[in-house]
């Protein structure tokens, strides 16, 4: 049996960064550079709730990490390090383990956020992970959620839906559109799914340009809801207004909808998107598109913030747009 000691020590202190002191001590060390805040975001990860039981471990690892690196980019914020919380059921041994530490590893180098501490325990029930990462912007220029204004345009990065897409892959493989699919379009929303892109690459330019912003995970037009809504807290009523037609589409999303014209509601609310919604100052528009572009990122217009408390949103085919439900919700037990 692994122990505790013998698991950090032989998969966890070899991907740990600086401040962490080899993981040889209870806390890690971090100095912000002068004239920066540092910026702390935390998601918890659940098998059967975030991810599948028998998902890669490579890939649990990936979005783990990648899903805290969104909200992080969303706040125009650049990656420091993480600290990491992991709950490990019986049954998981070294095969699980070894993949798990060398995909968190590769990522913890490629985005810049090493591994400062945490913990690892025995879970009673599932796999559980909770990843606390932090980064850094310069004093009081963090990208707040809460500073929408009427008239500021609503745009996204990237394109939504397709993770949406490929967890009904997942879960109903066997409807008439998963089942007419093209295997190229199949892996790129399976992918999409498993493997969130967070856009750690744009901080700059979301910090330079928008007016607030907040990563999609929960579901386009529930968060942009929720955007909205975020600014009342300071007397403005607002509402989003979304052209369900303006939003962007994969090739692997638009043939899913050629398929099957309801998955509209799937990539409109169904979450895991990982982009980054923005509310800009018209102005301010082009400059945001441009700076990104040139980083190899689209960003798209899909509507504005309005007067009001109403959202409004429009159909494909130009009529008003219902919902039953707008993004994901956790369901407590009361």
């Amino acid at each position: 049996m692994l122990s505790e000691d013998t698991l950090i020590a032989r998969y966890l202190a070899p991907i740990a960064g600086a401040g962490a002191l080899g993981l040889l001590d209870d806390a890690a060390v971090l100095s912000p550079p002068a004239g920066h805040d540092l910026v702390l975001t935390k998601d918890a990860l659940v098998a059967g709730v975030h991810f599948f039981a028998d998902d890669p471990p490579a890939s649990i690892a990936r979005k783990a990490l990648r899903v805290n690196l969104s909200d992080l980019a969303a706040k125009g914020a650049v990656p420091a390090g993480f600290l990491l919380a992991l709950a490990l059921p019986k049954g998981i041994d070294e095969a699980w383990i070894a993949p798990f530490a060398a995909a968190l590893g590769e990522d913890a180098r490629a985005y810049g956020c090493p591994l400062l501490g945490g913990d690892t325990v025995r879970a009673a029930g599932g796999l559980t992970l909770s990843i606390t990462a932090l980064g850094y912007c310069p004093t009081g220029c963090m990208v707040l959620r809460t500073t929408g204004q009427p008239g500021h345009v609503l745009a996204v990065t990237g394109t939504i839906g397709d993770a949406a897409l490929g967890l009904q892959l997942r879960l109903n493989p066997d409807a008439a559109w998963a089942r007419m699919l093209s295997d190229k379009s199949r892996r790129v929303l399976a992918d999409r799914y498993l493997h969130p892109r967070p856009r750690n690459a744009l901080a700059l330019a979301i910090r330079a340009h928008a007016g607030a912003a907040m990563d999609v995970s929960d579901g386009l037009l529930g968060d942009a809801v929720k955007l909205a809504a975020s600014a009342i807290r300071f007397g403005i009523a607002i509402a989003p207004r979304i052209d369900l037609g303006a939003i962007p589409l994969s090739a692997a999303a638009r043939e899913a909808l050629s398929l099957e014209p309801a998955l509209i509601d799937t990539i409109a609310t169904g979450g895991d998107d990982y982009e980054v919604l923005m509310a800009v100052a018209p102005d301010r528009l082009a400059g945001l598109t441009l700076a990104c572009a040139a980083l190899g990122c689209a960003v798209t217009r899909i509507g504005d913030l309005g007067g009001g408390q109403t959202p409004v949103f429009t159909a494909l085919d130009g009529s008003p747009a219902r919902f039953g439900q707008l993004k994901f919700e956790h369901e407590w037990q009361r």
